[in-house]
């Protein structure tokens, strides 16, 4: 199984940066396809960021040149440092796992973490 902990929300004002991370545990595979997802209020879940193992970075339209995500496969952690944040990026962050078997995917998801950005 896998467990994800997510850590670093809060409460940022316009224009602000915030690092979140997400801790994983269990059977981890260095395959493994980490990101981030959001949701906001009243809104669905989107995709924000990805990374594979060798460092191929996603972005979602809405946060490039703003987010940027990293990976340390040695801690087995994935981290997403926002920057330049606004009103819409009010949401909860969830962390991500994607795996492959058989070339069927299998997702796995944190308990997520509140990011607010307001004046």
């Amino acid at each position: 199984q896998v467990q994800l902990v997510e850590s670093g929300g809060g409460l940022v004002q316009p224009g602000g940066s915030l690092r979140l991370s997400c801790a994983a545990s269990g059977s981890i595979f260095s395959i493994d396809i980490m990101g981030w997802s959001r949701q906001a209020p009243g809104k669905q879940r989107e995709s924000v960021a990805s990374i594979t193992s060798t460092g191929r970075a996603n972005y979602a339209e809405f946060v490039e040149g703003r987010f940027t995500i990293s990976r340390d496969d040695a801690t087995n952690t994935v981290y997403l440092q926002m920057n330049s944040l606004g009103p819409e990026d009010t949401a909860v962050y969830y962390c991500t796992l994607r795996r492959y078997t058989d070339y069927v995917p299998h997702d796995f998801w944190g308990q997520g973490t509140q990011v607010t950005v307001s004046s």
